[in-house]
């Protein structure tokens, strides 16, 4: 049996690969975290067993796990967005490893770039910004040596803050000195569901904007000049007289 770590998306049921749909569908067993991944993901399954992990523990959703193994039943592990991205998927990897228990892991649509799509923007932009920083906000969980905000944030790069709408005004603060007060931001409510919001603004006003609106968690933050730059150059990809592999200079 394989545990498969399969990446459900952002919310939208399409928003998941194909490969981890006709795993869903196939596999005997599904665990799922259903606190972000909505029960549409699950359709047309002939599971024996679903189970909604989000209010069990690690040791008993390791204890399934091991029942399946011990059936020789493959099991779809159902995590929200990229399970790779604050998927709480390393714990249970290192548990199965010890366990001798095979896993493979199924990538998914990020809620970044659900948000991006959101905006109708592109998060690269030659001369604006070639970087993109995916992050969260140190709340309960400290952030190593070299990762707070103000740390990330003087390189002016694009950024995507999870986890942090509670400490807008905390992120805004430290953001100021390295952006700037005109820098563009978004905050983006649930992209892809049916409910999804957004707000878009500066570091100025961005605060008022989204508590008018009434976010107060799932939401990401986006920064960066990108967000409303017009004034950038044309990539190489597609500019007339350049030179690739895949269209070679014309010898006429």
């Amino acid at each position: 049996m394989t545990v498969y770590f399969i990446g459900a998306g952002p919310g939208d049921p399409e928003l998941i690969t194909v490969k981890g749909q006709r795993l869903i569908r196939s596999c005997p067993v599904i665990l799922y975290a259903g606190s972000l991944v909505p029960e549409a993901v699950l359709e047309g399954h002939r599971a024996g067993l679903v189970v909604n992990t989000a209010e069990l523990h690690l040791e008993e959703i390791i204890a399934l796990i091991k029942t399946a193994h011990e059936q020789g039943q493959d099991i779809a592990r159902v995590h929200s967005g990229d399970p790779s991205l604050y998927g709480a998927i390393g714990e249970q990897i290192r548990l199965l490893r010890k366990l001798q228990i095979p896993f493979e892991i199924i990538p998914g649509v990020t809620a970044t770039a659900a948000c991006a799509a959101l905006l109708e923007s592109e998060l690269t932009l030659p001369g604006i910004s070639q970087t993109l920083i995916l992050t969260r906000y140190a709340s309960k969980t400290a952030m190593p040596a070299g990762e707070q905000l103000p740390d990330l944030a003087r390189h002016g790069a694009t950024m995507a803050i999870h986890l942090g709408i509670s400490h807008l005004h905390k992120i805004v603060a430290e953001l100021l000195p390295h952006y700037g007060a005109d820098c563009p931001v978004a905050v983006i409510h649930r992209a892809s569901w049916p409910d999804q919001d957004w707000v878009s603004g500066t570091l100025a006003d961005i605060q008022p904007k989204v508590q008018a609106k009434g976010f107060q968690r799932t939401a990401l933050i986006l920064v960066g000049r990108v967000l409303a730059a017009e004034d950038f150059a044309d990539s190489n990809l597609y500019r007339e007289g350049h030179e690739h592999l895949y269209r070679p200079a014309d010898k006429a």
